[in-house]
């Protein structure tokens, strides 16, 4: 009697074992759904919109502008050499489905300036009707193969900006990861409009106010197969 007793109280120890395992499985699916659908109140950010790249694969601008985008940024170059090979289509079909669009370059820190604004004007043309370009700062020199310094990214930056800002006539916007920001600060150094990340909440690393939030780096919504990055622009 004393055994089956036991192998009773151990078969109701691994049921309730089981059931607390559902419920969290439950509760993590559930959550991760939620913020892959999450963005900001249309009411408070009227103005809300995506980063797409070649890793977003087929996007349906159309489908993206129903469900409330006003705007898309477009990854068109990187450093002194890669090109996004969808820049040139996507800006037609978002052109074509009624939605403003920005190009965006990411700065690499290992190479100068000049090769990078050259390979950026080869791609994105010189067109008033385009949102102000945006600068994405997220790789730091310790992926260089040679050393660089601080300051030299600051100058070759800020060298960058200006040629940028040359070529399209208008102030460009910075979009620095926290970590960049952290190490070369070009958010306190350069008075230029923010583009901060930040899932779920507003970020405050760049010490002042941002424009551009990327609210949720992995939005799923029918326009694409893979998650988006969602963004909102400040009112």
């Amino acid at each position: 009697m004393a055994k089956r007793r036991k192998k009773g109280r151990f078969g109701l120890l691994v049921k309730l074992v089981l059931l607390a395992a559902l419920i969290g499985a439950g509760y993590w699916f559930y959550t991760e759904y939620e913020q892959r659908s999450w963005r900001p109140d249309d009411s408070t950010y009227p103005d809300q919109g995506a980063l797409i790249g070649e890793r977003d694969a087929a996007v349906d601008f159309a489908v993206l502008k129903g469900l409330g985008a006003s705007f898309v940024y477009l990854e068109a170059s990187r450093g002194a050499r890669g090109k996004d090979a969808n820049f040139s289509r996507n800006l037609a079909a978002a052109r074509e489905a009624g939605l403003q669009v920005g190009a965006v370059h990411l700065f690499d820190p290992c190479e100068t300036a000049d090769g990078q604004s050259a390979n950026y004007v080869t791609i994105v043309p010189r067109d008033a009707d385009l949102l102000p370009a945006a600068i994405k700062l997220t790789r730091t020199t310790d992926e260089c193969f040679e050393r660089v310094s601080d300051a030299a990214v600051q100058s070759e930056l800020l060298t960058l900006v200006n040629q940028i800002e040359a070529h399209t006539e208008a102030p460009v916007v910075l979009a620095p990861s926290e970590e960049f920001e952290d190490r070369y600060r070009p958010a306190r150094r350069l008075e230029r409009a923010l583009w901060l990340t930040g899932d779920g909440e507003e970020p405050d690393y760049g010490g002042r106010p941002w424009t551009v939030w990327t609210a949720n780096s992995a939005y799923a919504s029918d326009a694409a197969q893979t998650p988006l990055r969602w963004l909102v622009v400040r009112p």
